[in-house]
């Protein structure tokens, strides 16, 4: 039958809070992006795992967070340049866009602050304090989120000792062919992987990611489409017939700050209905990455892997 997952990465300005510049077309699309993107959910009527930043949750804060073991300094910017912009900072209203959705969406964790699990500084004391706070903050919000599946900020995986003790069940893992090179890279401009889920060493599913649906921009889109069609697009359509073909997952990802122009709203209009029509005509499933893990937990056969 054929599997896809949409993942979204939904970080506001925690995704760009330890760069010195961030970009500021994608800093100040988050909000609006956010919208849209749930938009084009609820009128393809395809359901996705919404993994959000724990911080999001809260409707303010200290801007120190004394219990955290990186109070002070990782969180400079939220009392500095950032203090007057609880816009990047906050937002429950939006996660409860999500709840309120006509699809059904899963609300999962992308840490509490964004700090990058596997980054060699990030002990494990800070680890669980991210995932902690995350879990802690969306409890007390006014949304019913339950988060089990987690995407690591920047797929930078790490410390899933700490995801299984806390009672996480799933994860993003990267895609089979990240940084390879010679034919296994050149594989990447044609169709992408379809993947298969399978339960780690931690007793973790494993939902590896097949495609970031923003990962060719630029000049050199702007010639590919002038000259033959959006090359993203291309390889969505391709990663779809091929999980129907082999009756596998395509886990495709993207965050709502991508959506900085028309053309980017277009290429998601493209793909989604791309799948909601394979989806009527040909039976093609659309499931969330806890739906995904959760039937990996119950199939006979043994999925054990040591794979990280």
């Amino acid at each position: 039958m054929g599997t896809v997952v949409i993942s979204v990465d939904a970080e506001l300005g925690w995704g760009f809070y330890d760069l010195p510049t961030p970009p500021p077309d994608r800093l100040e699309a988050g909000r609006d992006g956010w919208r849209t993107l749930l938009d084009l959910f609820d009128h393809y009527r395809i359901p996705a795992t919404w993994a959000v930043v724990g911080h999001l949750f809260l409707e303010g804060c200290d801007r120190t967070h004394p219990r955290h073991p990186l109070a002070g300094a990782w969180f400079e910017r939220e009392r500095t340049e950032w203090a007057h912009r609880p816009d990047l900072r906050f937002a429950p209203g939006l996660i409860q866009e999500i709840e309120a959705a006509d699809v059904d969406h899963e609300i999962g964790c992308h840490t509490f602050s964004h700090v990058l699990f596997g980054d060699g500084t990030t002990s494990v004391e800070v680890a669980r304090a991210e995932l902690v706070a995350a879990l802690e903050a969306a409890e007390n919000a006014p949304v019913s989120a339950e988060m089990t599946s987690v995407v690591f900020p920047r797929n930078s995986v790490g410390h899933r000792d700490v995801l299984a003790e806390l009672g996480f069940t799933c994860y993003r893992g990267v895609r089979p062919d990240t940084g390879s090179f010679g034919p296994k890279a050149l594989r990447k401009m044609g169709t992408p992987p379809i993947v298969r889920p399978y339960i780690d060493e931690f007793g973790l599913v494993n939902v590896p990611a097949s495609l970031y649906l923003f990962g060719f921009e630029g000049i050199a889109r702007r010639l590919c489409e002038w000259v033959w069609d959006d090359p993203i697009v291309s390889r969505a359509r391709a990663g779809v017939d091929a999980a129907l073909r082999e009756d596998g997952i395509f886990h495709v990802w993207l965050h709502p700050n991508n959506l900085t122009s028309d053309l980017d709203v277009e290429r998601l209009r493209r793909i989604f209905g791309y799948i909601a029509d394979r989806r009527e005509r040909h039976g093609l499933r659309v499931a969330t990455m806890a739906e995904v893990a959760s039937a990996a937990r119950t199939r006979s056969e043994p999925l054990v892997s040591g794979r990280s």
